[in-house]
């Protein structure tokens, strides 16, 4: 028996996922010849912008059906499309439903194409690698003397100590405890991060700014003073080359701090700032209103005035041929995250990639969209990030949800279908590249939401105080080892947020923002990270290769990662019971890497583990 259509077989589409501009591509579909077919038709709806439909022609048979097929190229752009058909018993279409299969039915969706610009690449020194998160004040200090320091800083004497998450005898207020990690002591952990197979540091907001995140930028020209200086800077990357590291910064041009040189709301800086003045030379860079505040501001967060990222000055300031973006990557940096790049208008980051590439063709230009980008919509638009003119690639967020939610109970239909839908929708350039977390700076830390199955604490002083008992310790790390071996062999590039591999504990900001447990590590935890980091540089099938799904079930996934010179088999069961299963006929002599060996084509995989098959 055939479907009508499968969006992710070749003999019914001949390029698997996105298509680049001008490439051709052939559709087909499989119609029972019972069905009497007169005529059949692609029908294409541009996204926002017209329909149109491409006769099929009836090319040949299989078995007892027609296959009718057409070949056609899309200009760069989103495309949802279905199929008409005419026949004896009258007109049908034929719709999505699960698995990309097509049934005739009105009921169904319609497939996305994403197509792309032709000439489109991504950097080809991040693929196969690993991204390294670093919340700069957080992960290590040189323990040198700071110098012009702001006198109004708490800074913190017991490193182990929980961030503050409210004030505190009227000295420390959330975001003014500071536990003096700096660039410096980022680059003394550079053999440590070599080791873990990091090819990539991301660091979080390291430019002046009046909180310990950092994301309320004073002064983009300048290196918060607690964590060094230009100099550091440059010195960071110099090494961080001599281990093939590269570093790339995040970009905050959403917004700004009021407490800065461009708002001077507190009039900390002898500028004249846009709070202060309509004479200012930086008043036309924000949005100021009749509010109770008198500005726009970032979510409603005072200290955070926005900023109109269409203004022609800032985007110069940001964009220009002295720009911020090309001033700070001609210090050796290989890239940039951007913050809330869904909160950015396509003229601004059409703007940043033209800058970005110009400086450096190679470097990345990563940014933060939680939801699948290739289809986004934000102020009532299509957004068209993946397309060629603007991002390298986002952070992966689908891909972290269905992997927690496999770990914690979920069904490995409904995760495969997730990754298969992203794999669909983004073109290979842009997955190769994918940061794919488990968590970040935003969320819990990855060993409290799997060790702990409620919900979370209800007060701030609870989850201020909160740590994971024994048996929720052992589950969080039985489950975390799942969900990291599954991220590390996914298509795109694992992202390990600080400590992760270490085992810190904590919930939201601020607790998932402690400094790294030097000296109290969970060393078994860390090995493991390292093995992982091996397979990865050992396996180039880790760097392109295709994924290829060939089991799941309840609480069992198995997948292939497949390029021209060798398959590895991944089968992960995260049930309570040991699984057999069924291997290809391939894999019958295959190397063991990790778990039993294959015995008549059936796998036996312990409950709670995983299984590695090469050849």
């Amino acid at each position: 028996m055939y479907y009508p259509f499968e969006s992710r077989n070749k003999l019914y589409k001949s390029i698997f996922g996105a298509v680049a501009s001008g490439e051709k591509l052939t559709l087909r579909l499989l119609l029972h010849k019972e069905a009497c077919t007169h005529n059949a038709y692609l029908c294409v709806n541009i996204d926002n912008a017209g329909y149109y439909e491409v006769e099929m022609n009836r090319a040949s048979s299989l078995d007892d059906y027609d296959i009718f097929e057409c070949e056609t190229t899309f200009e760069t752009g989103l495309y949802f499309y279905n199929f008409r058909y005419t026949s004896s018993h009258g007109e049908f279409f034929i719709t999505k439903f699960n698995n990309g299969i097509g049934y005739v039915s009105k009921e169904g969706e319609k497939w996305q194409l994403t197509c792309y610009d032709k000439e489109f690449k991504t950097p080809d020194w991040l693929k196969g690698g690993i991204i390294y998160q670093i919340f700069p004040d957080r992960f290590n200090t040189s323990k040198k003397n700071k110098k012009l320091v702001p006198n109004d800083r708490f800074l913190v004497d017991d490193l182990s100590k929980q961030p503050e998450f409210k004030q505190n005898n009227g000295i420390c207020s959330l975001g003014n405890d500071y536990y003096g990690g700096d660039l410096e002591g980022i680059k003394l952990k550079l053999p440590y991060l070599a080791s873990l197979g990091v090819n990539c540091i991301y660091l979080n907001p390291i430019f002046e700014a009046h909180s310990n995140h950092r994301y309320n930028t004073a002064n983009y020209l300048k290196i918060d003073s607690l964590l060094g200086n230009e100099n550091d800077l440059k010195s960071l990357c110099s090494k961080a080359k001599d281990y093939g590291i590269s570093v790339v910064l995040d970009g905050v041009f959403s917004h700004t701090g009021d407490d800065s040189v461009y708002f001077n709301r507190y009039k900390r800086y002898n500028s004249l700032g846009a709070f202060e003045s309509f004479e200012s030379k930086y008043r036309d860079w924000f949005k100021f209103d009749n509010s109770e505040v008198g500005y726009k501001c970032w979510w409603g967060v005072p200290s955070l005035p926005e900023v109109d990222e269409e203004n022609p000055d800032y985007n110069e300031f940001i964009t220009g041929e002295n720009g911020i973006i090309r001033y700070w990557t001609r210090m050796g940096i290989k890239g940039w995250r951007l913050d809330v790049a869904d909160e950015l208008p396509d003229s601004l980051l059409d703007n940043i990639r033209r800058a970005l590439k110009k400086e450096d063709e190679t470097a990345l230009l990563l940014g933060e969209v939680w939801e699948d980008a290739s289809n986004k919509s934000s102020y009532n638009m299509r957004r068209r990030y993946l397309q060629g003119s603007q991002l390298d690639s986002v952070m992966n967020y689908p891909f972290s949800d269905a992997i927690i939610e496999f770990v914690k109970g979920g069904n490995g239909y409904e995760f495969i279908e997730k990754i298969m839908n992203v794999l669909e929708n983004y073109p290979k350039e842009v997955i190769d590249v994918l940061m794919n977390h488990l968590g970040t700076h935003d969320t819990a830390r990855i060993l409290t939401i799997l060790g702990y199955d409620g919900n979370p604490p209800n007060t701030r002083e609870e989850q201020s105080a909160f740590k994971l008992n024994e048996n929720e310790l052992i589950n969080g790390i039985r489950r975390l080892r799942l969900a990291a071996l599954i991220q590390y062999t996914l298509p795109g590039v694992p992202s390990l947020y600080y400590g992760d591999e270490a085992g810190l504990e904590g919930w939201g900001d601020p607790f998932c923002r402690g400094f790294y447990p030097w000296g109290n590590e969970n060393t078994s935890l860390i090995e493991f990270y390292r093995w992982l980091g091996k397979l990865r540089t050992e396996n180039d099938v880790f760097k392109f290769g295709d994924f290829q799904p060939i089991i799941s079930g309840l609480g069992i996934i198995s997948y292939i990662r497949a390029d021209d010179n060798s398959k590895i088999l991944i089968s992960v069961n995260r049930w309570c019971e040991d699984e057999i299963i069924d291997v290809p006929k391939e894999f019958a002599n295959a190397t063991v890497i990790y778990g039993e060996s294959i015995n008549e084509l059936k796998l036996n995989v312990k409950k709670y583990d995983f299984s590695i098959l090469k050849i």
